[in-house]
């Protein structure tokens, strides 16, 4: 897995977690557990195959094996791996399905760029957000 520098390491929700809320990272994430939220990455984002996830995820790059229902928005590629679970309305650049998916989603594709600018946007905002605010006396 590849996000920005991280050592390797990754962010991670065990099969026997349950997450109501949103997960805002910098790295990649892997959902082994159920989600029912936001997940937004500039990275990576696996559901492993006990994985069910619920609401919205925002990410470069994502490989499902489990659940997901909601709305999917990938500025690279999207791997539906056999025994996935795809439903909702989903928007990537690429998408590569092996046999035994099930992909039940309004799909739309986009160009490289336009991932690009929404992610890169997305950045942006969160920047903002972190800077100090100055006091008022």
């Amino acid at each position: 897995m590849k996000g920005i520098e991280n050592n390797g390491q990754y962010s991670k929700i065990e099969k026997s977690t349950t997450l109501k809320g949103n997960i805002k990272s910098k790295t990649d994430i892997r959902i082994d557990g159920n989600v029912e939220g936001e997940v937004v990455t500039t990275g990576k984002v696996i559901l492993g195959k006990e994985s069910d996830v619920i609401g919205k995820i925002l990410c470069g790059n994502a490989d499902v094996e489990g659940k997901f229902d909601g709305e999917l928005i990938v500025s690279g590629t999207l791997n539906l791996k056999t025994g996935s679970n795809v439903k909702g309305k989903v928007k990537i650049q690429k998408l590569i399905v092996e046999s035994g998916s099930i992909f039940n989603a309004n799909c739309s594709m986009h160009s490289a760029e336009d991932g690009v600018k929404k992610l890169s946007s997305l950045n942006e905002q969160e920047k903002k957000a972190e800077e100090p605010m100055a006091n008022v006396l």
